[in-house]
């Protein structure tokens, strides 16, 4: 949460925690269209940018995240033209995690998901996570810029 919080550095945005939504398991059958996964879909298609943050575990994204990126399928099948509005849309990511730098291949299930959507994969932050829990100012300052890169203001 710590990355999140530089990078957004107080401005007004819309944050959807996943571990506060029900977001069933992907299945076949459709059997979880009662959850919270559609009204996300339509917040992020209802949004010019999209940011997923999360924190690696295990050299991979979170288990919450993992289920919400398999839920994707759902805008391929059952609901498409929540799928097909997603172009065009910016994609950002941040993590953070205990290793020196993002694990590789990490990256690449967010370009690729991005590109399958025809979404603007733009660009990721990392926060090395130190043991003393204090954000170094220079990554600070970098979480700052990548702030300003995400909502155009360094343009």
């Amino acid at each position: 949460m710590k990355a999140v919080e530089a990078v957004l550095d107080k401005r007004n945005v819309e944050i959807i925690d996943l571990l506060s939504q029900q977001i069933s398991h992907y299945d076949y059958e459709n059997r979880n269209k009662d959850d919270d996964f559609i009204s996300i879909a339509k917040k992020m298609v209802n949004s010019d940018i999209i940011v997923f943050a999360t924190p690696v575990y295990w050299y991979s994204m979170s288990g919450h995240l993992k289920v919400f990126f398999d839920r994707l399928t759902d805008l391929l099948s059952v609901h498409k033209d929540l799928g097909r509005a997603l172009k065009g849309k910016e994609c950002w990511m941040i993590s953070s995690g205990t290793g020196e730098k993002l694990p590789l291949g990490f990256e690449q299930v967010f370009a690729s998901t991005a590109n399958y959507f025809d979404m603007i994969y733009k660009d990721y932050f990392y926060y090395h996570v130190m043991k003393d829990e204090v954000m170094p100012e220079k990554t600070r300052k970098a979480a700052k810029n990548f702030g300003k890169q995400i909502f155009s203001e360094g343009k």
